[in-house]
């Protein structure tokens, strides 16, 4: 997936963004309380509101963006088929229409979708928005100068693997066959195989609708179409200062998902964290009514804050369904024995892991490869019980039996990346519980590309490594078949099966729950799969991180759902 600070993104971690990092379970309302300082907590329309980011709103244009549910700056200006659900806590976690009458209606077998556009649907010109529309916005998300975004639709959609967009064939005015338009307000999709959870695939950016004609080809993102509230008026360096203006023709009668409030929203980005959190605490002039979609509270600044009421009454606590975890590669020795993977299991102690990512208050212990929500399908498991400070007498128990008496010494691979999740920090605890145990870890840091491109290449995979994952949307499915699917190992290119995992019962329950379009049903699946993956101990799981956000003193309406685990900008007020 992608990493926490943007929107969810397929990087075995980060950017909705989505990664986001580009890019939660968050708490429920009673913990989402920040509403500013003001006299009247009640939302108004009006004014301006202020982002305060780190990174660019980069690629500003709906087929290059990879999204979790639509994302958050992107969805003010981009609405898809469907959408999250845009409320606190697990409700959050739902998926819900947006341009869409409904979530989709599959046939039997749910190998084909058939959705129906709302009446009244117009982009910020006042021209209509079609079906027409959106299976072009979907066909040119495949031309290789935009790529970029979530890569389901190339695998999913009937003979599209090799389709090169729009651009490269322009008297092929058909397109892909697999989406049919019969007429303005229907579109058909027909998949390769069953995709019981295409419903939340649509709330993805791709589903954008894009006028043809105004179609402008790399330069698209400097004006997008607006089919949102919003509209692009300002992008300069490339998402950097990105200003957006009330879409007129947009509506609440067609849209009941979406707030928008402000007038007017000011996107600054290229920002040190320190100084978002800084201008956020001090709320001084604009600030006041100023929030951050991609900076989160260090250990030093929440300490600070959770010692003054009026700061901590205005953090946004959150949690994104994300797991990290440790990774072992089975066909390097010695993790090519079961029992040296599940001593080390017994052995780690999580306390002080937490403790390296900041604290119980940034990260939660987990047991489980899943996180811990209802819509991934958590099921409670601890088959490698270690305690709080780990289980060192049962390590060195296995180790024996492993034909390790005496003992071994490994090496750990880690980012030199001060994420607090694969770096140093995290590493050096790890090492520390192991030696209890009798193991004797070896620590290898790399620069951060550097150990992307090593731990992502079956070539060069090292045995025993620091990796996370998160979400492309809040199912079992786009957690659990990225890693141990073995039809996803990928040779000659980016590889996340970590452990390589090739087992035909696990492929074949993976396929059996994506035939299901009963969520609910499905979760229920997920959960069990994760267990019974669990017990080959082919990965650690380690700690699932808490997002705790500041917001300005003005700012009203706080909403954090289980889908995203920050705050939901389309529901932010200013005055």
């Amino acid at each position: 997936m992608r990493q926490p600070s943007t929107t969810a993104r397929r990087v075995a971690a980060a950017s909705v963004g989505l990664v986001l990092a580009a890019g939660a379970a968050a708490c429920g309302p009673k913990d989402n309380d920040a509403k500013g300082s003001g006299g009247d907590s009640t939302p108004h329309k009006g004014g301006t509101l202020t982002v305060l980011n780190s990174e660019a709103q980069t690629d500003f244009d709906p087929a290059r963006l990879y999204t979790s549910g639509g994302g958050n700056v992107p969805s003010l200006v981009f609405r898809t088929l469907t959408t999250r659900n845009r409320e606190n806590g697990a409700a959050g976690a739902k998926v819900v229409p947006d341009l869409a009458t409904d979530t989709g209606r599959p046939n039997k077998d749910a190998t084909v979708w058939t959705y129906t556009l709302k009446k009244g649907l117009k982009y910020e010109d006042g021209t209509p928005i079609t079906s027409a529309d959106i299976k072009y916005g979907i066909e040119r998300s495949f031309a290789p100068e935009l790529s970029g975004g979530a890569p389901y639709l190339r695998d999913w959609l009937v003979g599209a693997a090799g389709y090169q967009g729009p651009y490269k064939n322009k008297k092929d005015a058909k397109g892909l066959s697999a989406i049919e338009t019969p007429d303005s307000r229907t579109i058909v999709f027909h998949l390769n195989k069953p995709e019981g959870e295409f419903p939340y695939l649509a709330t993805q950016t791709q589903f954008t609708p894009v006028p043809k004609a105004k179609d402008t080809g790399t330069k698209y993102e400097e004006h997008p179409i607006s089919s949102g509230p919003y509209k692009v008026v300002k992008n300069e360096n490339d998402g950097e200062h990105l200003v957006l203006e009330r879409n007129t023709y947009w509506s609440t009668a067609v849209d009941d998902e979406r707030k928008a409030y402000p007038d007017k929203v000011d996107v600054r980005s290229g920002l040190d964290s320190s100084v978002i959190n800084q201008r956020l605490s001090a709320s001084q002039g604009a600030d006041a009514s100023a929030v951050t979609t991609d900076t989160n509270l260090g250990p030093a600044e929440l300490a600070k804050v959770s010692g003054d009421k009026s700061l901590a009454a205005r953090v946004g606590t959150g949690h994104f369904g994300y797991t990290n975890y440790i990774a072992f590669n089975p066909t390097v020795k010695p993790f090519n024995n079961v029992k040296v993977r599940q001593a080390i299991s017994y052995a780690i102690d999580r306390s002080s892991v937490i403790n390296a990512a900041g604290g119980s208050a940034l990260a939660e212990a987990a047991t489980t490869y899943l996180p811990n929500q209802k819509s991934f399908g958590y099921t409670p498991y601890d088959l490698f019980p270690a305690g709080k400070t780990g289980n060192a007498t049962k390590a060195k128990e296995l180790l024996a039996q492993a034909g390790y008496k005496s003992g071994l010494t490994i090496t750990l691979s880690h980012s030199n990346a001060k994420d607090f999740e694969t770096s140093p920090e995290i590493a050096t605890a790890i090492q520390d519980a192991l030696k209890k145990a009798g193991i004797t870890v070896k620590l290898q840091g790399l620069e951060d590309n550097d150990y992307r491109d090593k731990i992502h290449n079956v070539k060069t995979e090292p045995g025993f490594f620091l990796a996370h994952w998160g979400a492309d949307w809040p199912s079992g499915g786009p957690f659990l078949a990225p890693i141990f699917d073995g039809r996803q190992i990928v040779k000659d290119g980016s590889n996340f099966n970590n452990g390589l995992l090739n087992d035909k019962s696990v492929n074949d329950e993976i396929d059996a729950i994506n035939k299901l379009t009963d969520l609910d049903a499905a979760a229920k699946r997920w959960g069990a799969l994760d267990k019974k993956i669990g017990e080959q101990a082919l990965t650690v799981p380690l700690f699932h991180p808490v997002y705790k956000r500041l917001v300005g003193s003005d700012i009203k309406n706080v909403v954090i759902s289980d889908w995203t685990g920050v705050l939901d900008i389309s529901q932010v007020a200013v005055k």
